[in-house]
């Protein structure tokens, strides 16, 4: 089964870390570039980290600059966030995609109609 699955939310409190995995199934990643997002009740989706295909471009939101950071494994066929200085307002659904254009995916061409998406994992950030 041709796949993207999430892992590793939870809940965490203010200041913690949490590291989330995106596992393909069925197919390689190694020729997509991966972007991760996130969506708050209420509120629209965002791109928070992206990266090529080959690991050697990263971009990241604002918004997580200097605290999240993107990474992958092509041996093990998965890409990682690592999420540090949580705060409440991280709290969110967060979702891997890939497609194979590092463009398509950090949204600079208007189309949002990625390859793959995965399903989600829910970051609770909470005292």
């Amino acid at each position: 089964q041709v796949q993207l699955v999430e892992s590793g939310g939870g809940l965490v409190q203010p200041g913690g870390s949490l590291r989330l995995s995106c596992a393909a199934s069925g197919f390689s990643l190694d020729y997509y570039a991966i972007g991760w997002f996130r969506q708050a009740p209420g509120k629209e989706r965002e791109g928070v980290a992206y990266i090529s295909s080959s690991g050697s471009n990263t971009v990241y939101a604002d918004s997580v600059k200097g605290r999240f950071t993107i990474s992958r494994d092509h041996a093990k066929n998965t890409v990682y966030l690592e999420m540090n200085s949580l705060k409440p307002e991280d709290t969110a659904v967060y979702f891997c995609a890939a497609d194979r254009s590092f463009a398509v995916i950090q949204g600079l061409t208007g189309n949002k109609d990625y390859d793959y998406w995965g399903q989600g994992t829910q970051v609770t950030v909470s005292s």
